[in-house]
């Protein structure tokens, strides 16, 4: 099936095609990565191959399903079933066992995370961190959107303030004031990469900013 494709390609496996699932493989798929995607269902299974041709029905999640479809030739594998959890269990540790480099699992309860770690795989949360960012937005109306990253670190997509028009990033001196770094700033549907103490800001302009959760807290706050 998915045999002849070397680690080094960077192919990325999705087990299960639920919501969370097929919108990830979607858009792995659409950003150009080579994907591997196998479910029970196979209407989903059908859906998917107007991404990838990589896409196969399997009755289960074994070690041996799982090998013979190739999932252990993929460079990281998400594994996209939560709600069954001895399911999510099981296939989590085949997966491992196959000696795949990269394991992420998905996970509905802190309980249910806590045996993913332990079996080797990164875990994520996608109810729960869709709640955080909701309420981001909510308490800090300038805020876009964030993602936090481990060691209390975050990125925000944060819209400027009226008054940042026209003046320099120099001028402001975010970096010094709150100890933050613009690592881009979006311009209607351009994204400037390459920041320069000269820049001024116009309207409209949106600044990705990384640092410390404290640190990002304080700048919204002001």
């Amino acid at each position: 099936m998915f045999n002849n494709l070397n680690k080094k390609n960077g192919a990325i496996g999705i087990i299960g095609l639920g919501r969370f699932g097929m919108a990830l493989a979607q858009r792995l798929c659409e950003l150009g990565k080579e994907v591997l995607a196998v479910d029970e269902s196979e209407a989903k299974i059908k859906e998917i191959r107007n991404y990838t041709e990589y896409a196969f029905v399997v009755d289960n999640f074994t070690k041996e399903t799982l090998q013979e479809a190739g999932i252990q030739n993929c460079e990281v594998v998400v594994v996209c079933i939560s709600e069954k959890i001895d399911v999510s269990i099981l296939t989590t540790l085949n997966v491992v066992s196959l000696g795949v480099p990269k394991v992420i699992a998905k996970s509905v309860s802190h309980e249910q995370g806590c045996v993913l770690e332990k079996l080797g795989a990164e875990v994520v949360y996608p109810e729960r961190d869709m709640a955080l960012r909701v309420a981001k937005r909510i308490v800090a109306a300038n805020v876009l959107d964030y993602l936090s990253l481990n060691g209390g670190i975050e990125i925000s997509e944060i819209k400027i303030l009226d008054k940042w028009v026209n003046k320099s990033i120099g001028q402001l001196d975010i970096r010094k004031q709150y100890n933050l770094n613009i690592i881009a700033i979006e311009q209607g549907n351009n994204i400037v990469t390459e920041i320069s103490p000269q820049y001024k800001f116009s309207k409209d302009d949106i600044i990705i900013v990384i640092g410390k959760k404290e640190s990002i807290e304080e700048f919204e706050n002001h």
